[in-house]
């Protein structure tokens, strides 16, 4: 009984580790998009999922996918849609396999392996804080370049040679102007 009670935690320790190491996840955790509680919730799936396994025996890629997409949703009110989705799930039934043929130690190598691949994550996680940092000022220039010179523009502009009614504009935009 033991034995199996430490088999048991084993799979917990995988499902673990396939959803520390899921981006969607832990995005949608360091962001609060499962409120205050959002740690507690990604915590409180790894055992809902690895109790999913036990439950059902021969589980399909596919209910697994329905089965964490629909906790992502509810949870977390994210909806996965990056292609992330099959490979954490083909992960887990992968694991669930190896713990029900009791390949104990293949199962350890694979938490592991997906342990240190965490640890590898951590550091590529600064990069996306320095694009939102460009990105600011980027949109910064962006509302400055639309914003200053189109209205020098459309002052200095001589009125367009069609007579007025809007026509396109040496730019490929079409004018369109008030009649007087």
């Amino acid at each position: 009984m033991a034995a199996s009670a430490a088999s048991r935690e084993l799979f917990t320790e995988g499902v673990r580790a396939v959803l520390h190491t899921w981006p969607v996840l832990q995005i949608a955790v360091d962001n609060g998009f499962g409120g205050v509680y959002g740690q507690q919730k990604a915590d409180w799936m790894v055992d809902v999922i690895q109790q999913y396994f036990h439950d059902n025996a021969d589980l399909q890629q596919y209910e697994v996918e329905d089965f964490i997409s629909d906790l992502m949703d509810q949870e977390f009110d994210t909806v996965v849609d990056d292609g992330s989705l099959p490979q954490v799930c083909s992960s887990l039934v992968q694991l669930f396999s190896q713990w029900q043929q009791g390949a104990l130690q293949q199962l350890t190598q694979t938490i592991n392996k997906l342990t240190h691949n965490k640890n590898q994550r951590a550091t590529v996680t600064a990069p996306p804080t320095q694009s939102d940092e460009e990105e600011d000022d980027e949109t910064q220039v962006m509302e400055c370049e639309s914003s200053g010179p189109s209205v020098s523009r459309t002052d200095s502009r001589p009125p367009p040679q069609d007579g007025g009614d809007g026509g396109d504009g040496e730019d490929g935009w079409t004018v369109v102007r008030k009649r007087k």
